[in-house]
């Protein structure tokens, strides 16, 4: 009778535990679930750890082509916070294939990314269906500290491996367990040096594997998502789904040696999980069917890398959607030419905004030659530029402006604007600049796609007679067909010395009662007022230095020399 109760008891409690972990799989589930229906339409707003800031370029970094988008320009743009803002992803896919997409411009088919705005008009409208498909990528997750193409470029360090080994050492088991019986001493020591030696090789081989299983169990996951979301009916996918069927079907070795040697993150820490460790420890299961997982690894990495761009663009699509409805100013697809020779460039923007100002003042511009903007220091000079260059990368990578109308072809888009010295190069600012122009300059004689390029206070770290000189020349030199060059400087003169290919727009501010107001509204022809060192009295500089100042310059404009 006492037995029975023990029994009983104990079946009740494996039942509670059974219960409860169900229920709180349930509670993750619809925690999860809010999760995604409040987070579309929403700023993201998480995270990230320095190492999963260095994984995010990982699929970027697998797929480099020509003309993409260089550090310069990305740097410049501020394109990673861009990026932290349109990110709402749930896997490692989806973020790195985002910030692929950001950096890889369309610049030969504008018709290319037809096939991507369906998608993302259909994800933004159809809730059921996109909260589903998040969902599924929400168990997908992400790949850890590292991106999955981390581990896989590494492969080959792990040279050619063999089980035979492993499969020996389990082998001895059966004669060291007769031995047991028919001499107990005996077969106890032998079975103890044999899981001796057995624990300590696996220890040695599971620290060396371990980062490989990360990246098995993400492939993993991706065949277990891939097999989850083909069920789901979805129009606009139909090619996708019918792809990923045929690069399912040449995983089955990968699947049957991944379920047998493997558990999911989602198990770690479970009795069943603890009692595998130990089981793994003294017969290497694992590790027998890691060789054979990375065997098939190996022989299909192009399968695997495609996996991973389906996957990585249908919820890179799906982030440019809730993109989409969070933008409060308002957005537009872009009209983009077909026709992108290099002698019909023209850009014209209407209701522009920069995509990361929370209260913009919006403007217009149409460019059909070069563009000169001047003005005083935070007038908005340098946010217009970044304005314009980010609403064309947009245009041409998520089909997505923050504008009321774009009208443009498809460019290579270069900056020079928020440089700095190389103190570990040994280079000054000037330098410096003068490199970043001469990279613009190449691509534009060079180059296959038309170049729209931004130019920042050109080659502000020089004397003023030497910098007007060249900068009128080198902006000449951008004038050329096939590119389409916007400017902001200081200098007026360039002005009158560019007025045959450059068109002149301005910020300007006003001082009342003592303090500085911008509107930062652009407005035609060039900057008529000169504040600066009327500034230099509102911050509270001596009168002496001010009068002085301002005889000195007006003595200047009147006679062409300072003394």
């Amino acid at each position: 009778m006492e037995s029975l109760m023990i029994l009983v008891l104990v079946i009740a409690a494996v039942l509670a535990v059974f219960i409860k972990g169900a229920a709180d799989e349930r509670v993750k589930q619809r925690r999860q679930k809010r999760k995604i229906h409040e987070g579309f339409g929403a700023v993201p707003d998480r995270d990230y750890s320095d190492e999963e800031l260095s994984s995010i370029p990982g699929y970027f970094s697998m797929h480099q082509e020509p003309e993409q988008v260089d550090d310069i320009t990305w740097n410049d743009l501020g394109m990673d916070q861009l990026f932290f803002r349109m990110n709402q992803t749930y896997s490692s896919a989806g973020q790195e294939y985002l910030y692929y997409l950001l950096r890889t411009p369309q610049l030969k088919d504008a018709k290319a990314l037809d096939a991507m705005e369906e998608k993302i008009t259909c994800f933004g409208q159809q809730e059921q269906m996109r909260e589903q498909l998040q969902y599924a990528y929400m168990q997908l997750g992400r790949s850890g500290k590292y991106s999955v193409y981390d581990y896989l470029n590494y492969l080959d360090n792990l040279g050619e491996r063999s089980s035979l080994s492993h499969i020996i050492c389990d082998l001895l088991l059966i004669p060291a367990i007769g031995m047991v019986i028919v001499s107990p001493p005996i077969g106890m020591m032998f079975l103890f040096l044999l899981f001796t030696v057995n624990i300590f090789g696996y220890m040695k081989q599971k620290h060396e594997i371990e980062p490989y299983l990360t990246s098995f169990a993400y492939v993993r996951r991706i065949l277990d998502f891939s097999a989850r979301i083909r069920k789901m009916d979805i129009p606009v996918l139909k090619e996708e789904w019918e792809e990923l069927k045929i690069l399912e079907g040449k995983f089955g070795k990968f699947r049957y040696s991944a379920m047998l040697g493997m558990r999911g993150s989602d198990t770690a820490g479970d009795p069943l999980s603890l009692i595998l460790d130990y089981v793994n420890m003294l017969l290497h299961l694992d590790l027998i069917c890691f060789n054979t997982m990375l065997k098939e690894v190996r022989k299909h990495l192009t399968d695997i890398d495609r996996m991973i761009t389906i996957a990585g663009k249908t919820e890179a699509c799906i982030a440019i959607a809730s993109y989409r409805a969070s933008l409060a100013s308002g957005w537009c697809s872009p009209h983009l030419a077909e026709d992108s020779s290099r002698e019909s460039v023209r850009l014209e923007i209407r209701g522009l905004y920069h995509p990361l100002l929370e209260e913009p003042v919006k403007n217009d511009i149409l460019a059909k030659q070069g563009i000169l903007v001047t003005g005083s220091n935070a007038s908005g000079k340098s946010t217009f530029l970044k304005a314009v260059a980010l609403n064309a990368l947009l245009a041409q990578t998520i089909h997505t402006c923050t504008a009321d109308f774009y009208s443009g072809g498809l460019y290579r888009i270069m900056t020079s604007m928020a440089l700095r010295d190389d103190l570990e190069g040994g280079e000054s600012y000037y330098i410096v600049e003068i490199k970043s122009l001469k990279r613009i300059l190449d691509a534009a004689r060079e180059g296959s796609a038309p170049v729209l390029c931004f130019v920042d206070e050109v080659l502000r770290g020089t004397n003023t007679v030497e910098r007007i000189a060249a900068s009128t020349q080198i902006l000449r030199s951008l004038s050329r067909p096939g590119v389409l060059c916007f400017a902001a400087t200081h200098d007026i003169e360039l002005t009158e010395l560019l007025a045959d290919c450059y068109d002149n727009y301005h910020f300007e501010e006003e001082i009342l009662e003592g303090d500085i107001l911008f509107n930062y509204i652009l407005r035609s022809g060039k900057a008529m007022t000169r504040n600066a060192i009327r500034l230099l009295g509102i911050i509270g500089y001596e009168n002496a230095i001010i009068e002085e100042a301002n005889a000195l310059a007006a003595h200047f404009l009147e006679t062409g020399n300072w003394t």
